[in-house]
């Protein structure tokens, strides 16, 4: 699932291509918001929140998508073929007279007021791409969120967006090896300085992930330990384990919502 650095990617680039000018074609393809009509609207702002999309109208309407497993956006210039967006896959379509917006296999969609996007997201905790997120009350917050379940395992508290909003696997394993945890410790085992440590590293590691991918695009993003099963871990050699958030020996049950976790049994190792 694409985490918050691929929606904040996402929204500056759909930004860009829409806002300021009005809507030439607008094809929302998801029965809840099917009859809308956007021509002639514009975009003023397009931001992300965590993993969600947020494109705000000056009618005072937000278009909200969430991208779930296997979404996402491609921009093409309107006109090409490549902007035709004839395939069932295309859930939809968004376009000025110079740039044309496909969401693929996008999981959400909704149409609602801006003022409104509460009702949607509230539930949500801090972004941890906030700007104030290290320094401000994000990481105090998203701390004192962690702290609710204290039995709850440090891997399955931070994929819940109720805690901090933007973590997948991929920043949920670089955090966590980052500062050196067992990922299935429970979260009582941190006190509120450790605990907001980790939520600044994380936050830390998704911003540098934008920066990176700015200039040089995802695939130049370093991991660590995600996606490295049986390779050499980069700090003692070891080689890169794989569990996940049932247990470190357990394999992901994909029914069952179990997600993976890639972690190093010599430096992150279960406490004694």
């Amino acid at each position: 699932m694409p985490e918050g650095d691929v929606l904040r990617l996402t929204a500056e680039r759909l930004g860009a291509a829409l806002a300021g000018k009005p809507l030439v074609r607008a094809d929302l393809r998801w029965p809840t918001v099917a009859g809308a009509d956007l021509v002639g609207r514009t975009v003023r702002e397009s931001v992300a929140y965590g993993k969600h999309l947020l494109l705000r109208f000056d009618d005072g309407r937000t278009l909200h998508a969430h991208l779930r497993m296997e979404g996402y956006w491609q921009v093409q210039r309107t006109g090409s073929r490549e902007a035709a967006g004839r395939s069932p896959a295309v859930r939809a379509v968004l376009a000025t007279d110079a740039w044309t917006c496909l969401g693929w296999h996008l999981g959400m969609l909704d149409l609602l007021r801006t003022r409104d996007e509460r009702s949607l997201l509230g539930h949500l905790g801090p972004d941890v791409l906030a700007s104030d997120f290290v320094d401000g009350p994000g990481a105090a917050e998203g701390a004192r969120r962690l702290a609710v379940d204290p039995d709850r395992t440090l891997c399955a508290a931070l994929l819940d967006q109720r805690t901090v909003a933007g973590l997948g696997t991929i920043w949920m394993a670089e955090s966590l090896f980052a500062e050196r945890l067992w990922p299935w410790s429970p979260v009582g085992a941190l006190d509120d300085d450790r605990r907001r440590a980790l939520l600044s590293t994380a936050s830390r590691l998704v911003s540098h992930s934008v920066t990176v991918a700015r200039r040089s695009g995802m695939r130049a993003v370093e991991r660590r330990v995600h996606g490295r099963h049986h390779r050499p871990c980069v700090r003692c050699g070891t080689p890169i384990a794989l569990g996940s958030t049932t247990g470190p020996d357990s394999r992901p049950d994909q029914g069952a919502m179990e997600r993976v976790v890639y972690w190093c049994p010599t430096c992150q190792r279960a406490p004694e």
